[in-house]
């Protein structure tokens, strides 16, 4: 199903809560190049985004995330999977604002169930020193907001398939307009 609109799609949300997975089926159903954001910082960088952020900072680990969504962002037609905290940045939501923007919404304790079962520290490092279920619904919290004014639409929770078929619905919503 391919898109006659060449504006990259992006898909926002907290850690875990399937950006990646849901990305790459849809960029595979669209016939699209999908990226990931994470994973082009550890490919630029040559380090994991635990060993920025260990040593410099998240301030410096946002600055970098935020060259690599300009640099993404220059590249139309793509299917982008972005890390939690890209919508941080005004920058980057004016960046964002300029594609599709998809946000998957989670519930904190599936969030927390995923993370748990997938502690991949090197690329998901925890975001402050509260405890992991804490720390999600806080930094949730503070997000949401943010996520929300981005979306264009947003996805609930729901297994994947479902998650596709209804962005792909949105999509030609989109298209039809």
């Amino acid at each position: 199903m391919p898109l006659a609109d060449d504006r990259n799609i992006y898909l926002i949300g907290p850690r875990a809560s399937g950006k990646t997975s849901l990305g790459k089926r849809l960029a595979e159903r669209l016939g699209r190049p999908f990226t990931d954001l994470d994973a082009a910082f550890c490919e630029k960088h040559g380090e994991t985004i635990a060993d920025m952020v260990g040593r410099d900072g998240w301030d410096a680990f946002r600055r970098a995330e935020a060259a690599i969504l300009a640099k993404t962002a220059g590249q139309p037609g793509q299917v982008v999977a972005t890390g939690g905290g890209v919508i941080l940045l005004p920058e980057n939501r004016d960046l964002l604002g300029k594609g599709l923007v998809f946000y998957l919404q989670a519930d904190p304790e599936r969030l927390a169930e995923r993370l748990m079962a997938d502690l991949n520290e090197e690329q998901r490092p925890q975001l402050t020193q509260l405890g992991l279920h804490e720390e999600i619904t806080t930094t949730l919290a503070e997000r949401e907001p943010l996520y929300l004014a981005c979306a264009h639409a947003s996805l609930p929770e729901r297994p994947i398939d479902e998650l596709l078929e209804f962005a792909l619905r949105a999509l030609a919503a989109w298209e039809r307009e």
